[in-house]
């Protein structure tokens, strides 16, 4: 006997289960009818029995509703060999036909019948809509009306299945922070898979590659990493302790990084200007640039390499970066927003470079640990040589950086109060020479909502007096200076708008001053 096709069996099954439905429509219009007024509340009406009947039919039954059934009923014409045929079609879960409204999975769950009792079954549910009443459902083929159906896979009912079910584990992975979902992801395959689909399991992380050990590794293994990033949605790496041999490794086996990393970074590295070229040169969507601890790179390098994409850079503990390196930055960088520079052989002249070609890009401003830089240095980056040109120059910096610069004083503090006037961030951690009278000209800044000034040794209560003038002000920090006292800090207070205050390591602080501010300011954050 030859073997019947699927469509065959689609169809066979589509007309019987037809008939069996219009034949239950029939005994129980007939059984209605001859029923007495007396009878048992399970037997129901007409218009129950039919849909309890025909869930049955539909859904394989289980063991409860073929109790339920009465013998009349006509058994299926299906062989043994067909139902075979049906369930492998079908992969043994659940296909729900289209409908007017929308259903939701778990009462599509509820409704479905003999689910975990008889496996082996499949489940055909097709939901009796309104729509199907119209004639041009009526002559709609079985072959089409079963490729209209839409597979749900069956819900879970062990604790096994509930973590391998996806619509579970999307909700289950959103309780654990990125950090947590790197070790989700060693559980199994799996989770893997599922984690690595979906970029917002890892929004906020940068993957850091090991230079040293990832070179040890295959290169079918690095396509594997390089591809992960990708599944994951990463725009960002690091590479740490890289060398020109894991640049060029990185160009030849990540073509798709050309396009798809934005952020770069690297740290203690021994690249040189030939391999940082060849990044560069590959990498064309970049737009932000991170070099620490990079000695091998020179300011010729950076001439090179440097292209007017780049919007924000950070130089960090690189020996070569000088003046030089400060004025191929201003020179060829005219869309820079952000820059961070920690260089201790900067001095003045290096400023000097920044011209009007910043004037409405440059927001951000880091001068970390520049030991030879002097108020006339400010003086260049404020005001262009003494002359009030910060409306041309820097006219919408947002954020200053000047900690570690030990040769800022409070003349500084008066042409940063006088011209930036839509300065909104202010660091002066370890400006040692600053005093209560620099204070007193930062307070006239009403755009400036944080401010921070760690181990200013000369700031004394009545500089506070002058704080507390700042009504626009949210983050402050006094950690590390040994002159302020209790009296002075409990002034705070009047700072109703402040949401952190930071208090590490100052000599006047004290737990009755920590309890105090707190009952004064509940919406603060107190760091002590």
């Amino acid at each position: 006997m030859s073997s019947i096709s699927a469509q065959g069996v689609v169809e066979r099954a589509s007309a019987e289960l037809s008939k069996r439905i219009n034949g239950l429509g029939l005994r129980s219009k007939h059984h209605h009818n001859n029923s007495s007024s007396g009878s048992s509340p399970t037997s129901g009406s007409g218009k129950t029995s039919v849909m309890e009947r025909v869930t049955n039919v539909l859904c394989g039954g289980s063991s409860n509703n073929h109790n339920n059934i009465n013998s009349s009923d006509k058994p299926s014409k299906l062989t043994g060999k067909q139902q075979q045929q049906i369930s492998k079609i079908t992969g043994g879960g659940s296909i729900i036909g289209p409908s007017n409204g929308p259903t939701s999975l778990s009462n599509l769950g509820n409704n479905i019948s003999g689910v975990g009792s008889n496996h082996s079954t499949p489940n055909l549910i097709r939901k009796m809509s309104n729509h199907h009443h119209t004639p041009q459902h009526h002559h709609q083929s079985p072959m089409m009306a079963y490729k209209q159906q839409v597979y749900i896979p069956p819900p879970p009912v062990t604790v096994e299945q509930l973590f391998y079910d996806e619509r579970f584990l999307s909700k289950f992975f959103l309780y654990f922070n990125p950090v947590e979902r790197r070790t989700l992801a060693q559980v199994c395959v799996r989770w893997r898979d599922l984690l690595y689909r979906s970029p917002r399991y890892w929004t906020g992380l940068l993957p850091v590659i090991q230079c040293r050990e990832f070179r040890q590794s295959s290169n079918q293994d690095r396509v594997k990493l390089y591809n992960s990033l990708i599944r994951r949605g990463f725009h960002a790496v690091s590479l740490f302790g890289a060398t020109d041999e894991d640049a060029l490794d990185l160009v030849h086996s990540f073509p798709l990084a050309s396009k798809h990393v934005h952020i770069l970074s690297l740290r203690c590295a021994s690249i040189s200007d030939r391999g940082l070229e060849a990044l560069m040169d590959h990498l064309q969507a970049l737009f932000e640039l991170e070099l620490a601890g990079c000695n091998e790179i020179t300011e010729a390098g950076l001439w090179a390499c440097l292209t007017p994409r780049i919007v924000s850079l950070s130089l960090a503990d690189c020996i070569n970066v000088a003046d030089e390196a400060v004025g191929a930055v201003a020179q060829l960088l005219p869309s820079l927003y952000e820059f961070s520079l920690q260089a201790y052989h900067v001095t003045d002249a290096a400023l000097g470079y920044f011209s009007p070609k910043q004037s409405h890009s440059l927001n951000i401003l880091r001068l970390q640990s520049c030991w030879e830089l002097t108020n006339h240095g400010v003086v260049n980056i404020v005001t262009d040589d003494g002359v009030e040109l910060i409306a041309e120059n820097l006219q919408k910096l947002r954020a200053l950086d000047l900690s570690w610069c030990p040769r800022i004083t409070d003349a500084a503090l008066e042409y940063i109060a006088c011209d930036l006037n839509q300065l909104e961030e202010l660091t002066l951690d370890r400006c040692v020479h600053i005093t209560d009278i620099g204070v007193g000209y930062i307070s006239t800044m009403l755009s400036l909502t944080a401010l921070f000034m760690r181990w200013c040794t000369q700031i004394r209560d009545f500089g506070l007096q002058h704080l507390c003038s700042m009504r626009n002000l949210q983050v402050l920090s006094l950690a590390g200076c040994p002159q302020l006292t209790s009296s002075g800090l409990s002034s705070l207070i009047q700072l109703r708008h402040l949401q952190e205050l930071e208090l590490t390591n100052c000599p006047g602080s004290s737990q009755e001053l920590f309890e105090y501010l707190r009952e004064h300011l509940p919406r603060c954050l107190i760091i002590e």
